[in-house]
């Protein structure tokens, strides 16, 4: 079989990691310049990441509809543009896409590539190093995959995430509280006090006085924070309070915002 030869490559890491490419069909038999269908496309490319991540013991990644969506609309506009970009004049940049479409996260990457088949562009995203790290990042869980078929050529996009569940205040108290429930303290009900402290306010007007106040983000509501944990276990408190704010305005990215505050002896206005 003849080499892919790769052209336009490029990526980039960090938040809104990205990656694209333009896989050449010359030299390729005339076999190999034929896809399946969109849908067909779309289903392949799922299936064959989740095959890959598999072998490095990822569980599949969950399928996205607001990521599927915003794949789609960017699809459109390479086919339109004939042309493989991350962001075309007036366009979004990938995060507000995302975000626009509904879908929320704390870290979001994209491929995208132009090639005769989908068998072909899987192929060449895992031999291009920036494409096969998105692919094969155990930070995401999360995908939206859109195919679209032009001319003998398809216009492929992968948008991966690391999603955020939209919760309820007393949803993400009671993830939270579970953890520290688990490292044997107790944990009395939040109260409009906490959220305030959870939200900047200051405790010195709290009675009683929590001994320690942890502030926190996070998009993992289960995992709780090394010094938080360290303290937790110390043995010089005796119950928590856990309490959850919104976050300030509406970033792109979406994150939990928690406060524990840890007590000594006695229950909330003892």
């Amino acid at each position: 079989m003849k080499t892919i030869n790769l052209q336009g490559v490029c990526a980039g890491y960090g938040l809104g990691l990205f990656a694209c490419l333009l896989v050449s069909s010359w030299g390729l038999p005339y076999a190999q310049r034929l896809g399946p269908s969109a849908n067909v496309s779309e289903e392949y490319l799922k299936s064959a990441a989740d095959q890959e991540r598999a072998v490095l013991g990822l569980p599949p990644l969950r399928f996205d509809a607001a990521l599927s969506a915003a794949a789609r609309r960017h699809a459109t506009l390479m086919v339109q543009h004939n042309s493989i970009s991350h962001q075309y004049g007036g366009e979004p940049d990938l995060a507000n896409r995302a975000s626009e479409a509904g879908a929320r996260f704390s870290l979001i990457t994209e491929n995208v590539a132009q090639a005769p088949s989908a068998i072909l562009v899987h192929t060449a995203w895992m031999h291009s190093e920036g494409h096969k790290h998105n692919l094969l990042d155990p930070k995401v869980d999360s995908v939206g995959i859109s195919v679209i078929s032009r001319n003998g050529q398809m216009f492929a996009v992968e948008d991966f995430a690391r999603t955020v569940a939209a919760l309820s205040l007393q949803q993400q108290e009671s993830a939270v509280a579970g953890a520290v429930r688990a490292s044997g303290m107790s944990v009395d009900n939040s109260g409009e006090d906490a959220r305030q402290a959870c939200a900047g306010s200051s405790t010195t007007e709290m009675s009683p006085l929590p001994e320690f106040v942890m502030r926190y983000t996070t998009d993992d509501l289960e995992t709780l924070p090394a010094e938080l944990t360290t303290r937790l276990h110390s043995g010089r408190y005796s119950r928590a309070v856990v309490a959850a704010c919104a976050m300030e305005g509406k970033p792109e990215f979406s994150m939990y915002r928690v406060a524990v505050l840890l007590y000594r002896g006695g229950r909330s206005g003892e």
